[in-house]
């Protein structure tokens, strides 16, 4: 394993392993989303950042006491109710993006980024948010912070006879009504709120 050491956050390339002791266990579906570029799923401690389109590159987040505070926090503000917990997530979200954006330059990044943004380095792909934001629910999780809902298997839509480019998201789904929630990161810039809608209604979306 590579590692090097830019602003605070440890680049990694990470071998296909078996996962560490405390690994979060994952359906097959969000596992794939891991193996597939070949690193490892979450921990309670820590994840891994994908950028630079499809996770060619990543940084690893090592969660300190004070991001599990501020985390704690703002998860809090959502125990009332499902629809006060997604609000909650989205605030979850942007803490993410904040957390990250100076040290790996994303602070930059624009929606709905793709080849044609011109800057790699600096932006996430809709593979990479999805495999972020999944992971970041799914340390929520394992915290014990997610009250309402649970973390469901990432959507995918695209329809070339409706003009209707390929995405993919992560999902939330709602414990009490099975309801499938998406939260996605790549429509929205910078620091934004992510979009968090009915499933069904985004897989109508272009």
């Amino acid at each position: 394993m590579r590692t090097a050491l830019i602003a605070g956050a440890v680049m990694v390339v990470l071998p296909l392993m078996a996962p560490p002791a405390g690994a979060v266990e994952l359906p097959r579906g969000i596992a794939q989303l891991y193996s597939s570029v070949s690193i490892l799923p979450p921990t309670a401690r820590t994840m891994t950042v994908c950028y630079g389109f499809v996770c060619r590159r990543r940084a690893a987040l090592d969660f300190g006491a004070a991001d599990r505070g501020a985390l704690t926090r703002i998860l809090a503000a959502g125990r009332s109710s499902p629809v006060a917990e997604r609000r909650a997530v989205q605030n979850a979200v942007v803490w993410f993006d904040r957390r990250m954006g100076p040290l790996i330059g994303t602070d930059k990044r624009v929606a709905r980024a793709d080849f044609r943004s011109g800057s790699d380095r600096a932006n996430y792909d809709c593979w990479d948010t999805t495999r972020n934001v999944t992971r970041l629910l799914l340390v929520l999780r394992q915290w014990g912070l997610l009250r309402h809902h649970d973390v469901g298997e990432p959507r995918y839509r695209g329809n070339v006879l409706k003009m209707q480019t390929p995405h993919n998201t992560a999902v939330l789904v709602e414990k009490a009504t099975g309801a499938n929630w998406v939260v996605d990161m790549w429509t929205r810039a910078y620091a934004q709120a992510p979009e968090v809608m009915p499933a069904a209604q985004w897989a109508q979306g272009n």
